[in-house]
């Protein structure tokens, strides 16, 4: 078959072959029906069909190999049937079925039927299943304009992989790793398996080097899927299917299975093939950028060619003791559950190049999660220290605020970059409140307090902090607690029900999450034992200290609690004041109250 014989648009179904019935069912009467390209209908395939599929094998170079039909399994899934049949020629008999043909076009007669997107794992056959063209069609959705709705982030969902020795399942996409060390691979790669990806680290060049949408693609073509690129870059490669003008459909079955998404791609060329006993895979590398895909069903991931995807930017600076600052660069796909993930695996594999996974450590941590719409950016400051592991704590803890914002639901909520700074060492900086006293134990309206704290560390590390607290004119009589305590002694209470939907806008919740405490700080809580109450939709952040009996009343109801806007019962007493003690560096721990008495 000649290039000119090359399918380059959508549906055109004959009405004489599929009946009205089956258009309306697939849907295809509202699909742009296409002069370039016929389909070879479902209702037709027979066993005993012979038919030629088109991948890339070595290079850039689209090649054939010949199809067998054995038949079709009706109902696969709902309203789906998938075409069973056998492939040879080219390395097939050597390799089966190679992770990265999925998409790889089968034509009959000249006519497109569909695309290889099942295999049996452990097959002695190279034994496929070819997703019908119409369904592929039928499925697809795409967005009128680049609105902003199409940019809204989608969640990626992990699902269970099915028994590979008894079912006929999706072809894994080969998950090629760039720029990432062997720790994260080992780490992160059965979570990364849980989404449907082969993980393989170090057999890929990375991501294209310009931003320019440069490229193009035709059926058979190999393209690479990009999560991450940059200096570490994360793609999953899979074939093309069909081009219908500017529009494009891979793979034959789900990628993420996000259904509306923005994932760019690149055209990329196969370097190697790796024959295993498990699932042969193509060993590809992406050359330059050809377009975004924006629909993610089960049956096909569909796109635009020329059309940019938003990414969102991620940098990383390290800098470690007495050694030469690393910066890592990168852009990461806009995804509720995959941004932060992503960023989690950047961050370890940062710190695991560099630093010590094993032994004790203190890594020290300040990041900012920037926005558009001029909202206030997300500021994140912590300090983790371990005997053991502290990358992987570190690198954990780090985005679980920047998943938190991304899976709060604002329309209006879009992120601009997030950038990292770490400074990781080989000592365990840790501080424990030792010891607190007051300067006096009796006071008086309008008198200073001095409160001391011994805080002290390893290797005989001492270190005295000094706050004071003036009593307001017209405090009452009775006791006065001054709690020296860690951040999350402070946190915990206040951010563990911290729930987005009693939330009344984004520059809200941005606020309240600039309200937790780092690690790096001990804080004086000065408090008394009063009823109190947590008002979080109203006053976030703040307690209503002491209602009169017959608000407490309704404020203590249970229906009160359950409205969102009254969150709990406060046990700790009403707060009066909090000071900070910085104690840069050094991540402290424990807590220590101590007493005095206001006179009249």
């Amino acid at each position: 078959m000649t290039n000119m014989d090359q399918p380059r648009t959508a549906a055109r179904v004959r009405a004489g072959t599929i009946g009205f019935a089956w258009l309306t069912m697939l849907g295809l009467l509202s699909s742009p029906l296409c002069p370039g390209q016929d389909f070879y209908p479902l209702k037709d395939i027979r066993p005993g069909l012979h038919g030629v599929g088109r991948t890339v094998f070595a290079g850039n170079r689209i090649e054939e190999f010949q199809v067998e039909i054995l038949g079709v399994i009706e109902n696969s899934a709902p309203q789906q049937s998938i075409i069973l049949a056998k492939l040879t020629g080219g390395p097939l008999a050597e390799t089966g079925i190679l992770q990265g043909m999925s998409g790889s076009p089968v034509y009959i007669d000249g006519k497109l039927a569909g695309a290889v997107a099942l295999g049996f794992p452990f097959s002695k056959e190279p034994i496929t299943g070819i997703q019908p063209i119409e369904q592929m069609i039928a499925d697809a959705r795409f967005p009128s304009t680049a609105s902003r709705a199409s940019r809204a982030p989608v969640i990626a969902v992990p699902r269970d992989s099915p028994n590979p020795l008894s079912q006929l399942a999706d072809l894994k996409s080969p998950l090629f790793m760039s720029g990432f060390t062997a720790g994260t691979l080992a780490t992160f790669g059965p979570e990364l398996g849980k989404f449907g990806f082969a993980p393989l680290q170090g057999v890929s060049a990375g991501s294209p080097k310009s931003p320019q949408y440069s490229g193009t693609v035709q059926p058979g073509s190999m393209i690479s899927v990009q999560l991450m690129s940059g200096d570490m870059a994360v793609g999953a490669d899979g074939t093309v299917t069909y081009v219908d003008g500017k529009r494009v459909y891979a793979f034959g079955h789900r990628f993420l299975d996000t259904g509306s998404t923005e994932l760019p791609f690149a055209r990329a060329e196969v370097i190697a093939l790796l024959p295993a006993l498990n699932s042969s895979f193509k060993i590809s590398t992406p050359r330059e950028w050809v377009g975004t895909m924006v629909s993610d069903r089960s049956t096909a991931i569909a796109g635009e060619i020329g059309r940019s995807a938003h990414m969102v930017p991620v940098t990383i600076s390290l800098h470690p003791d007495g050694a030469a600052v690393h910066d890592y660069r990168m852009n990461v796909v806009n995804d509720r559950l995959l941004t932060a993930f992503l960023t989690q695996m950047a961050l370890y594999s940062s710190l695991d190049a560099t630093e010590r996974t094993t032994g004790a450590a203190t890594i020290r941590l300040r990041g900012k999660v920037e926005f558009e719409n001029n909202l206030p950016p997300v500021i994140i400051r912590d300090t983790f220290i371990s005997d053991n592991a502290t990358p992987a704590q570190a690198a954990a803890n780090a985005v679980v605020i920047l998943g938190f914002v991304m899976s709060a639901g604002f329309s209006d909520l879009h992120v601009k970059s997030v950038s990292y700074e770490v400074e990781p060492s080989e000592t365990k900086n840790q501080l424990q409140i030792d010891q607190v006293w007051t300067s006096r134990r009796q006071v008086k309206p309008g008198d200073d307090i001095l409160i001391t704290t011994l805080l002290t560390g390893e290797n005989g590390v001492e270190i005295t902090r000094e706050s004071t607290y003036r009593v307001p004119i017209g405090a009452q009589p009775g006791p006065l607690n001054f709690t020296v305590s860690d951040a999350n002694t402070l946190n915990f209470p206040e951010f563990a029900g911290l729930n987005p939907a009693a939330m009344h806008s984004a520059q809200q919740l941005i606020s309240i999450i600039n309200q937790y405490r780092g690690s790096d700080n001990a804080f004086v809580r000065v408090w008394r034992q009063e009823p109190t109450y947590t008002v979080g939709a109203t006053f976030p952040g703040g307690d209503l200290t002491d209602p009169p009996p017959s608000a407490a009343l309704i404020l203590a109801q249970p229906s009160a609690s359950a409205s969102g806007s009254i969150l709990i019962n406060n046990t700790r007493g009403a707060q009066l004041a909090e000071i900070a003690i910085p104690l840069s560096g050094y991540a402290v721990s424990g807590a220590k109250t101590v007493q005095v008495e206001v006179k009249e």
